[in-house]
């Protein structure tokens, strides 16, 4: 039995349909699950975020200090509060409290520094006053160089 021109040339031209759409599944395929993947992957290995590299940093100016008494700043992959006690009086500590890593304020009115979390209080040199928190706040150097408040690990 012999084929006609024209049948050889339909069947190859479903062949070369069926590989095209074969071939377009499978990429639609690997991408939706590209698309899936990679998000769960990112969000079990999270970017590493970069401790500071010296112990000292720019805590603020003395000038932005002044309007509220108290400040939250960054220090490498942590925070830090720093207060003025009393004019002139500066104290920086750990802005993380040792019961479960919450983020103290300070409290204007009691004059101690307060972890929302659970209620728990520091007072000014960062002991434990009340409330669940097992340990004092590390307490940090400070050092003013004209405007500019720097904070150092001890």
């Amino acid at each position: 039995m012999s084929q006609t021109p024209g049948a050889t040339a339909r069947g190859a031209g479903r062949m070369g349909r069926r590989l095209f759409l074969d071939g377009f599944l499978g990429t639609a395929v690997a991408a939706l699950a590209a698309a899936v993947v990679y998000p769960v992957l990112r969000y079990i290995s999270p970017p590493r975020i970069p401790e500071a590299t010296s112990n000292r940093v720019l805590a603020g100016k003395l000038s932005e200090l002044r309007q509220e008494g108290w400040k939250i700043f960054p220090f490498g992959s942590e925070a830090g509060i720093l207060i003025e006690k009393a004019p002139g009086e500066l104290v920086a500590l750990s802005a993380t409290c040792t019961h479960l890593e919450c983020t103290v304020q300070f409290d204007k009115p009691s004059k101690r520094i307060w972890c929302a979390c659970h209620n728990g209080y520091y007072d000014l040199s960062g002991r434990n006053v009340s409330g669940p928190p097992p340990r004092p706040l590390t307490s940090y150097e400070v050092q003013v160089v004209g405007d500019d408040i720097f904070v150092t690990r001890s």
